[in-house]
């Protein structure tokens, strides 16, 4: 998917991934092309009448009651940009820029926001040059959608600000004669039709539920390696027993267990008579949390999939030339969605790592050294990376707790109720990364409890993920520098490969 044809229709989420994340050009269609311009022949007659409409002959926010003369409006398109580009803090990652920036393209090509053919056509050359604007962190409040970001981004389009040339941050105003690329005059509404929309916090939606549907079996694959290195049942995943509760994601999660530790030796060595009556609740009930988290992604994927269905804009262009203000900017269904994900990350990273602590204490992990260190007490084995989980899942408990439910009235109280999406599509951002290297802990954990069952074998498919592991990480031996082989395998776990590994692609 290198080439993607930005159309009035909506983009997929495969495809805003493919821009974002792999570089893929991007190209206005023919009917793209065409609903642009009949809009903007309808702000064109707006602009030309008496009426005052908002955005194309008025002020913005709490200033639109003053009427802006003909021979303002460009000024007041070029000052709209410049004040709302007002951000600041770290800047913000160049996939969630270049997420941003096509979802707003994509926008413009549904022909609701009245912008110019042009206007849309450097967005497509910035993204194309490869160009991304330097958005900073803080300044979105996801009220009139993300304006300050947003802001940014057509800054670079009219040739001011930064943008990220090749890893360089360079003024825009530089970089984009470069690339054969021109800076963008703004006629009227356009720099309205730029900002205002919902694109931040939905491109960092549609890059969490990518990371996230990986990241979800993932931790089926380590919870299948630690039954299996703590001498757990598989029983308690059979399909009869999911049917008494038919949540669909619980289903899904069980049945990875199953798969993942069909044909195991260590599971069958102890089937009968070991004296065990049940598991720990993190090992037996990995299916239901599990599970829950994919339930609320199927949730989360059904509201992006509406939202990038959407024309986000205020006031939006309607068919036969009418112009309306409204409220669909406001953020709120997308925040809900990212702080409800959020709440489920931290539930399934606070399992994992408790799954990870039973390995390392002796009284629990069933035979195996204390901390699975090679000489303990000269050695300390995985300790303190079990302390590294702990650290990382606090994080994310304070990460779970909702911005949505927060608003700072802004705007002269205009706009007196605020999403906070932006935020809560942040801190999810931390959290899948939190998440990724709490499990990477947990494989790196199971991997050598198994290893430590010898001559006893792990499953086919536990024993592919601990080979694919050791070509990166060596084996059980004495302590070693332990943090680049966590952060090798959170970039096994990141990249897709342990998990391919386990379950090839064409098999699942």
């Amino acid at each position: 998917m290198d080439r993607i044809l930005v159309r009035p229709g909506p983009l997929t989420r495969a495809e805003v991934v493919a821009v974002a994340r792999h570089g893929a050009r991007v190209e206005l269609s023919d009917a793209a092309r065409e609903a642009i311009t009949v809009s903007r022949h309808a702000v064109e007659a707006l602009a030309a009448s008496d009426d005052a409409v908002y955005g194309i002959s008025t002020g913005f926010g709490a200033l639109a009651r003053r009427s802006i003369p003909p021979e303002s409006r460009t000024a007041l398109q070029r000052s709209l940009i410049r004040s709302h580009a007002a951000g600041n803090g770290p800047r913000v990652e160049d996939e969630v820029v270049r997420a941003l920036m096509v979802l707003r393209l994509s926008t413009m090509a549904t022909g609701h926001c009245g912008v110019r053919v042009e206007v849309a056509q450097a967005y497509a050359g910035l993204l194309n040059a490869g160009l991304v604007p330097v958005v900073h962190e803080y300044g979105s409040l996801g009220c009139s959608g993300d304006l300050a970001p947003l802001a940014h981004c057509a800054l670079a389009v009219t040739g001011e600000g930064e943008v990220v040339d090749r890893g360089v941050i360079r003024p825009a105003a530089e970089a984009l004669p470069d690339h054969g690329l021109h800076p963008v005059v703004l006629a009227e509404k356009e720099g309205l039709a730029l900002i205002n929309g919902t694109e931040g916090m939905l491109g960092m939606l549609v890059l969490a539920l990518d990371d996230l549907a990986r990241l979800a079996d993932t931790a089926d694959l380590a919870a299948a390696m630690s039954v299996e290195g703590q001498c757990g049942t598989d029983r308690v995943f059979a399909a009869d027993l999911m049917a008494l509760r038919p949540h669909p994601g619980q289903a899904t999660s069980a049945a990875n267990l199953r798969r993942f530790l069909a044909g195991s030796p260590i599971v069958a060595s102890h089937r009968h008579g070991d004296g065990e009556v049940q598991d720990a609740y993190s090992l037996r009930c990995a299916p239901q949390v599990h599970g829950s988290l994919r339930d609320v992604l199927d949730y989360a994927t059904a509201v992006a999939e509406r939202e990038l269905a959407a024309a986000i804009d205020n006031p939006s262009v309607l068919p036969g030339g009418r112009i309306e203000s409204h409220g669909n900017f406001h953020g709120a269904p997308l925040a809900h969605t990212l702080d409800f994900l959020a709440i489920a990350v931290a539930d399934v990273a606070s399992m994992s790592e408790r799954r990870t602590d039973r390995f390392l204490d002796v009284a629990r992990n069933r035979g195996l050294p204390a901390f699975l260190a090679d000489d303990p007490g000269v050695d300390s084995g995985h300790m303190i990376a079990q302390y590294t989980q702990a650290a990382i899942v606090s994080e994310l408990k304070r990460l779970a707790v909702p911005a949505s439910v927060d608003s700072i009235p802004s705007s002269a109280m205009q706009e007196d109720h605020v999403s906070m999406g932006w935020h809560a599509a942040r801190k999810l951002r931390t959290a899948v990364d939190g998440l990724t290297r709490v499990l990477a802990i947990e494989v790196l954990t199971a991997a050598r409890g198994i290893e430590l069952r010898a001559p006893l074998e792990p499953a086919p498919a536990t024993g592919a993920a601990v080979r694919r592991l050791r070509r990166s990480v060596a084996g059980p031996g004495p302590d070693r520098y332990l943090a680049p082989e966590i952060e090798a395998t959170v970039m096994l776990i990141a990249g897709g490969d342990l998990l391919t590994a386990a379950v090839p692609k064409e098999s699942r």
